[in-house]
């Protein structure tokens, strides 16, 4: 009889402890892995409806639907045969302390680059892709950021703590280049007049097809290290209704997915899936956009 406690789970209910029910794992440093899942379960940037920090958890929860296969579709290939991946939970930073949480995220974000290993994030509000920025720069310099979100957070008034100021902040610290960069599904006003990244503004992404997208990101972004951020509310919210800021006339998810098959090729260094927010959810579908999006970057990442 086989031995219950060694029995492999593919139930879509139970033990939905890490992503992808991957290993789970206190310290990521010293392990083999290729790549480090880990939960920023930070909201205290929000300037709306908070709640995303309840996010990490909501996504690795609905991700046991995707656990059971094999080969996700329609990628030719067995994820957890291509690459080592490991969840690390979920950062540890002072409850209620934006600054404790800023040195807590750069730190866990070096630690983990530095020994060569790549990372998928969980957020959490968008805020958590400022200092996984600053750690990735630190391992890969300049980078090209490929933005998918409602709102271009470029914007220079806010706090120090802000999820909407992130790119404002970014470029001037040379973190990223704007002419490389691409911001897809805006669909929010911002100073036109004076904005360095490129964007695809929602009703023009709505207008092309995935591969026009993907190969117009391509271009733009050449052979510089990329780094994802994928912001939830770029879905339209008849897909994503979970979110803290939601805005109408977005992008399907099957587009979404589609995009980012089709950015095949690129040299992917760091990602990230941000502004889930499971008390404004419905039936956990915008978790389970967070947990698919996220399955996909890590495709994306393994098909290097």
């Amino acid at each position: 009889m086989e031995d219950v406690f060694s029995r492999k789970d593919d139930s879509l209910y139970s033990n939905p402890y890490s992503f992808l029910r991957l290993p789970m794992v206190k310290d990521p440093r010293d392990t083999a892995a290729d790549v480090v899942v880990l939960g920023m379960p930070y909201d205290m940037a929000t300037t709306g409806r908070s709640g995303t920090r309840l996010g990490p958890d909501a996504v690795r929860r609905a991700s046991v639907n995707l656990a059971w296969e094999g080969f996700r579709y329609p990628w030719p290939f067995d994820l957890r045969e291509r690459c080592n991946i490991v969840d690390a939970g979920d950062l540890i930073f002072t409850c209620g302390d934006s600054e404790d949480f800023l040195d807590m995220a750069t730190s866990a974000a070096n630690d983990i680059l530095t020994t060569g290993k790549a990372m998928l994030t969980l957020g959490g509000d968008h805020f958590v892709t400022l200092p996984l920025l600053r750690a990735h720069h630190a391992k890969h310099g300049e980078m090209a950021l490929i933005h998918f979100d409602a709102h271009t957070d470029t914007y220079s008034q806010g706090s120090k703590y802000d999820h909407g100021t992130m790119f404002y902040h970014a470029p001037k610290e040379g973190l990223i280049d704007p002419s490389a960069s691409v911001q897809i599904g805006i669909r929010t006003d911002y100073d036109r007049d004076h904005h360095a990244f490129n964007v695809i503004c929602a009703e023009a992404a709505n207008d092309m097809t995935p591969d026009e997208i993907a190969n117009h990101v391509k271009a733009l972004v050449g052979g510089k290290p990329a780094y994802i951020t994928f912001d939830i509310d770029c879905l339209d919210p008849a897909f994503a209704p979970g979110t803290g800021t939601p805005v109408i006339g977005g992008i399907t998810s099957d587009k979404a997915l589609r995009i980012l098959r089709g950015l095949r090729g690129i040299n992917l260094v760091g990602m990230d899936v941000v502004e889930v927010s499971p008390p404004f959810d419905n039936s956990e579908i915008t978790a389970l956009a967070g947990a698919t999006i996220a399955t996909e970057l890590l495709h994306l990442w393994a098909s290097k």
